[in-house]
């Protein structure tokens, strides 16, 4: 992406996708051949490993919403800081409300898709809040 301005649309249309409750449209920000990775775990390859993801996320928090706090730019590559809540009250949930942050930093292509994503949270936090909600 060529500017700031630019990244930062494509970030909002991005969390926009996240709370739709349709994994395919966030997968649509990615390359045919993209990856997503979460916490250093093994990468999602392709849209639909991607959607598969997402689409985990949608069904134990139904009520997600993901709000981009800010995209920066710089030599690593464009950095999507989120903030995400919702309530897990998919199939075996804990009724638990949840409240975290973290980015995903993203290698662009040539096309203006995401090519890499190395998203990063505090796993352990997310845990805790799942069973010991403080909201």
């Amino acid at each position: 992406m060529s500017d700031l301005a630019e990244s930062t649309r494509f970030g909002q249309r991005y969390a926009k996708a996240w709370c739709s409750q349709n994994p395919e449209s966030v997968a649509a920000f990615f390359a045919e051949n993209g990856s997503l990775c979460v916490n250093d775990g093994p990468p999602a390859l392709g849209r639909a490993a991607i959607a598969e993801v997402a689409r985990g996320f949608m069904r134990d928090l139904p009520d997600i919403v993901v709000m981009m706090d800010r995209v920066t730019c710089d030599s690593v590559g464009t950095k999507f800081h989120w903030t995400f809540t919702g309530t897990n009250t998919g199939p075996g949930g804990t009724g638990k409300r949840v409240r975290i942050g973290g980015y995903e930093l993203w290698k662009i292509d040539n096309d203006g898709l995401i090519a890499e994503s190395k998203g990063h949270f505090d796993s352990a936090e997310y845990q805790r809040q799942l069973k010991h909600s403080d909201e």
